[in-house]
């Protein structure tokens, strides 16, 4: 028996690297996937389902900053699966930002990246809490990031955006605690995922400075973060929200 049998899960940014990772981990206990991107998740869909016996798990296209295709995304998959139980919020733009004085990043860049990684968040969280509130239950699991806790210099855009996610998972918790869901954070370190790895031989520096400054000195994998994923989106972290929980190797600075 899984731990999440009977539940159904919707990841964002599923189509591949971390967000593919989570979306078997959580097929692996049972629940039912709904693999979200604006990329093609037919292909991970279809992987996972070879992969994990008896996987029920279907791919959806979403603009997740878009509110009208979230809301029309949580009702396909409403109508797909019967319910919905767990929101991995997942989607966000990183592996092309390119590291920039603050004074120096464009504009419009800076309101795609608040626009994905921040409103997006929201509009999943308002569009799945329809659902939530009438069943009193629902798990929320915002994915930010340990560069929060850093000040990671250079990549105002992001880390800014994932503080927004990290003050947007403390005010929800207080306003959802009443109708029994909760909304945590987990913040990944800096994780092997295809968009790290693609940064290829010039991005090895900053690679082995994040590496060095954990108690666990070596890279961080996907499947370093299924487990607490799973454990966020499961029954035995029904008396856990608001919190900020760090997979990081044990990272100095957070």
């Amino acid at each position: 028996m899984g731990k999440l049998d009977g539940k159904v899960a919707i990841v964002t940014g599923a189509a591949q690297g971390i967000g593919a990772s989570y979306a078997k981990a959580l097929a692996e206990e049972g629940a039912k996937v709904a693999i979200v991107d604006i990329l093609d998740g037919a292909e991970a869909a279809e992987r996972i389902s070879s992969e994990v016996s008896g996987a029920e798990i279907a791919a959806f296209d979403c603009d997740i900053s878009d509110e009208a295709a979230t809301l029309k995304l949580v009702d396909d998959v409403v109508s797909e699966f019967g319910g919905l139980h767990i929101l991995i919020n997942n989607a966000a733009m990183f592996g092309t930002l390119q590291p920039q004085p603050f004074d120096e990043i464009d504009i419009d860049l800076w309101d795609k990246v608040q626009s994905v990684n921040v409103r997006g968040m929201l509009l999943m969280c308002r569009a799945a809490v329809k659902v939530f509130r009438p069943q009193k239950y629902g798990k929320i699991v915002n994915v930010g990031s340990d560069t929060i806790l850093k000040g990671v210099p250079f990549m105002l855009h992001y880390v800014t955006s994932k503080g927004g996610v990290y003050a947007m998972t403390r005010c929800l918790a207080n306003e959802l605690g009443t109708d029994n869901i909760c909304i945590n954070t987990l913040a990944p370190g800096l994780t092997m995922s295809e968009a790290v790895l693609d940064w290829g031989p010039e991005g090895d520096h900053d690679k082995n400075l994040v590496i060095q400054s954990r108690a666990i000195q070596r890279e961080q994998l996907p499947a370093d973060l299924t487990g607490a994923c799973v454990f966020l989106s499961s029954p035995e972290s029904d008396f856990m929200t608001g919190q900020y929980v760090a997979v990081n190797g044990g990272d100095c600075f957070s």
